[in-house]
């Protein structure tokens, strides 16, 4: 009993160090965004910069194995695609198209230096 009474404390102890859990402010969408862009697998993207062509077939492989994808604009803005998980299936639609062109629709948002797009809608191009 001691036991488990000691972890609890040790728990609720950690817990306020970090401030609270709750104290996590949610982020909010910054605005509706339409984008549209080559899809991404954003790990072959940003280890050794693999876009186009020649990378489709590997890009798609790794979109169906779940790592994270992403959609490049023609301005060279590179935006991860993230699902709302209340409404799945338009980022599963984009993962299908991992290496097309596509058009994008969702809600940007952006926290500690990094910008993502939950997907709402997406369409090959």
């Amino acid at each position: 009993m001691q036991t488990m009474l000691a972890r609890a404390a040790a728990a609720a102890l950690f817990v306020l160090m970090m401030g609270g859990a709750a104290d996590v402010p949610v982020a909010r969408a910054q605005e509706d965004v339409q984008v549209e862009g080559e899809i991404l697998d954003m790990t072959c993207y940003l280890h050794k910069g693999s876009t186009g062509r020649r990378h489709k077939a590997c890009a798609e492989m790794c979109a169906e194995k779940g790592l994270p994808i992403g959609v490049l604009t023609e301005a060279g803005e590179a935006f991860l695609l993230i699902e709302d998980h209340d409404n799945p299936e338009p980022y599963a639609e984009a993962r299908k198209l991992a290496g097309r062109k596509a058009a994008i629709a969702g809600r940007k948002y952006t926290r500690g230096g990094s910008t993502g797009i939950m997907v709402l809608g997406a369409k090959e191009l």
